[in-house]
């Protein structure tokens, strides 16, 4: 945090691009989890004790699980996502490595070690994995992915095949590749079946289509968009399109990002809001509002990671 400030005035009086840092991940210090992009060491993301108690009392039926056989995907694959839930994504990419040598045609394992190479900012890896996953999957059929962290409904509203175009999207976008991230929100579009996977998907989708200068195919996104979908789970990614279609104003949103309950939507909104302001020929109110999110505690949310991307380069 401490290197924000100098890199967003270096963005604007000449364009520099920060120095890329150390992510070697088995250099870090004990308990670290990665280096953020202005070189700054992360550790994990605060939880309420009660939050870590019922994760930590899952990963540890999920590690007698998998250690009752270390053979079985599924056990292997829950023992990654119970372990990062609880903001260990180090060792959570050392199981699904270990899945990957033990599993090497099971996409799964790439696709969720793909997404935890996102939360410790090794985009290059996320898109290696991410790819991978990608085509192995290619004319094999969709499958649900359950929920680690159920929502309201208790209704999951991912597929395997969603999950691994989306996250590759992600981290094209994340890494300024545009046309790469377009072409995977497509292919993510074409497997987005309910309410809740198309709003996510339209929002990156969206901003992708507004980088590349076509505003004339961002706005036909936003046709699908209407104010009485049937949202479970992705309310800030709804609004925020509804605010880039001129249908809620930024006040609107601005209340659901002071929402101290929910600090992942917080860096949600506040990345989404940024990027209004970015599209609308507001870059020095959008670098604020981009600031803001970095001042808040989840490094991991695609929000805050992406405000990060945004002030580590060069302006467009």
């Amino acid at each position: 945090m401490r290197n924000v400030t100098i890199l967003v005035t270096c963005w604007f009086a000449i364009g520099c691009i920060p120095e890329e840092p150390q992510t070697n991940l088995r250099d870090l210090a004990p308990g670290a989890q990665s280096i953020s992009l202005f070189g700054d060491t992360l550790f994990a993301p605060p939880q309420a004790e009660e939050v870590r108690a019922v994760h930590g009392g899952r990963l540890a039926i999920a590690r007698d699980i998998y250690l009752a056989d270390t053979t079985n995907a599924d056990a292997l694959i829950w023992f990654g996502r119970r372990t990062a839930y609880l903001g260990d994504y180090r060792e959570a990419i050392e199981i699904y490595t270990k899945g990957i040598k033990e599993h090497p045609r099971d996409a799964r394992m790439y696709r969720h070690r793909g997404h935890r190479y996102l939360s410790v900012r090794r985009f290059d890896l996320a898109i290696d994995d991410l790819e991978h996953a990608s085509r192995l999957i290619h004319g094999q059929p969709d499958e649900v992915e359950p929920d680690g962290i159920p929502n309201a409904r208790n209704i999951p509203t991912g597929t395997l095949h969603f999950n691994i175009w989306y996250h590759l999207g992600l981290a094209h976008y994340l890494e300024g590749e545009f046309r790469e991230a377009m072409r995977a929100y497509r292919e993510c579009m074409a497997v987005s079946n309910n309410p809740d996977a198309l709003v996510a998907t339209s929002y990156w989708l969206y901003m992708t289509l507004q980088r590349l200068g076509l505003p004339n195919e961002a706005a036909r996104i936003l046709e699908r968009i209407t104010v009485d979908m049937d949202i479970i789970e992705n309310g800030s990614y709804h609004e925020l399109l509804l605010l880039n279609k001129n249908e809620l104003a930024p006040e609107d949103l601005l209340r659901t990002g002071d929402d101290d309950s929910a600090p992942l939507a917080s860096a949600t909104v506040g990345y989404g809001l940024g990027h209004w302001h970015w599209s609308n020929g507001r870059p020095e109110e959008a670098a604020l509002v981009w600031q803001d999110v970095l001042a808040g505690a989840q490094s991991t949310a695609f929000g805050y990671v992406a405000a990060e991307a945004e002030l580590a380069r060069t302006a467009h």
